[in-house]
């Protein structure tokens, strides 16, 4: 792998927690809109644009994008945002829950995406990354990490470890209860020695950030085109050790049960392979894989898969993911195309039970699943598949905004 030292903007140290704001991608616009309420001078508000204006605007407007940059403008004219005047690398620790991880912010080269060496497992709406081309393009700049995984280096976690023992450039709580912590590498011999040892890294995996990652390749290869290269031949990133990330289930809501009763909807299951259960008293989390729970009608059941296969090159299809949407998600419920069916929504896990409940509603069906392992993930990237959408949910999530790398 190629990783290199950051030019940016980041926040001056005081404004640091105020001005952090989750990923852009973690909020439906209503949620986008209230966060940016109560917290009008974060970098959501330059993240999400659109939410300075009404609800019926297009959203991909060139005056939607403008707003981003007066609104960026207006953060460095009043000091929120320095400009680092160095190439840098640094150490980013998240700690929520007794969990943490450490992790390094750099620029990951283009080509490694390219050829194969940053792997991906999720396929991307081009609505999505147009939107953030176009975000990239308005403020010159790269807003948000992509995160990635790699597989374990020992020399990578000394010198890391080593970074951590200095004062901290930042560390605050979030509103979320996340602990971000970050050191700056200013020392050149440090950064160039945990360059050196990414190269000794084969792969690395999009855990999270699969729109921005393809975005800001696309405006690589544009700017190849027009024979420039510079900044744009790379793109930001956070690296994590594998054996460090926590994944979370990735739920599903469907808004109604395709015309179907109970008793309907549960013959249908067990004619697709799927055993239901009795009616429980309280929410079904599952503890193992090949399980799940499902709210419909008012009440939660165990669900299992029957007769699955193991396919060796196969590593998608026996997925639980895979298998709700092969057998349940599309031909009982009707929902073909996850990527683009608005009858379907996504839950992270950390929303809890409760929220399940809540989107469902009366009419609606939801779906708890065990979540998909990050051994999981790197078996499909490894044999070039894709997951379907939606099927990994990292938590905690490096926070937006506190590295602006320069484009």
């Amino acid at each position: 792998m190629h990783v290199e030292p950051i030019n940016c903007f980041r926040p001056a140290p005081e404004r640091a927690g105020l001005f952090a704001a989750p990923p852009y991608d973690v909020f439906d616009d209503a949620q986008a809109r209230a966060y940016v309420q109560a917290h009008p001078t974060s970098f959501m508000a330059i993240a999400r644009p659109e939410t300075a204006f009404s609800p019926d605007q297009d959203p991909y407007a060139p005056e939607v994008y403008a707003h981003a940059v007066s609104l960026l403008n207006d953060r460095v004219r009043d000091a929120t945002l320095l400009r680092e005047e160095n190439r840098c690398l640094y150490a980013y620790r998240l700690e929520q829950d007794g969990h943490a991880q450490t992790g390094v912010v750099a620029a990951v080269a283009v080509d490694d995406y390219l050829d194969g060496t940053v792997r991906r497992h999720e396929q991307v709406r081009e609505e999505k990354v147009r939107d953030r081309m176009a975000h990239i393009s308005a403020v010159t700049a790269q807003t948000g990490p992509v995160l990635l995984a790699y597989p374990d280096e020992p020399v990578i976690d000394v010198l890391v470890g080593l970074a951590c023992t200095g004062s901290p450039l930042y560390d605050f709580v979030d509103d979320a209860g996340v602990r971000h912590t970050v050191w700056r590498l200013s020392r050149e011999v440090a950064a160039e020695a945990i360059c050196e040892t990414f190269k000794q890294v084969p792969h690395a995996y999009v855990a999270d950030g699969h729109h921005r990652a393809e975005a800001a390749v696309r405006l690589c290869l544009e700017a190849r085109e027009r024979g420039e290269s510079g900044p744009r031949d790379a793109f930001l990133a956070v690296l994590f050790p594998a054996s460090q990330m926590h994944v979370l289930a990735y739920n599903r809501v469907v808004a109604d049960a395709h015309g179907l009763s109970e008793q309907g909807l549960i013959d249908a299951l067990e004619a697709a392979g799927v055993s239901v259960g009795d009616v429980v008293a309280g929410p079904v989390m599952p503890s193992e894989r090949g399980t799940l729970g499902m709210y419909a009608f008012g009440a939660w059941r165990h669900l299992r898969f029957r007769d699955v296969e193991e396919h060796g090159d196969d590593p998608v299809s026996t997925l639980d993911v895979s298998l709700l949407q092969g057998r349940v998600l599309g031909p009982i419920l009707g929902v073909q195309d996850p990527t683009n069916d608005r009858r379907i929504s996504f839950v992270s896990g950390a929303s809890g039970a409760s929220e399940l409940e809540r989107l469902a509603g009366e009419e609606g069906v939801a779906f708890s699943l065990y979540p998909t392992s990050v051994d999981e993930l790197m078996r499909v990237s490894d044999a070039g598949q894709l997951m379907p959408p939606k099927s990994t949910w990292f938590a905690p999530k490096p926070a937006s905004g506190l590295f602006l790398r320069r484009v």
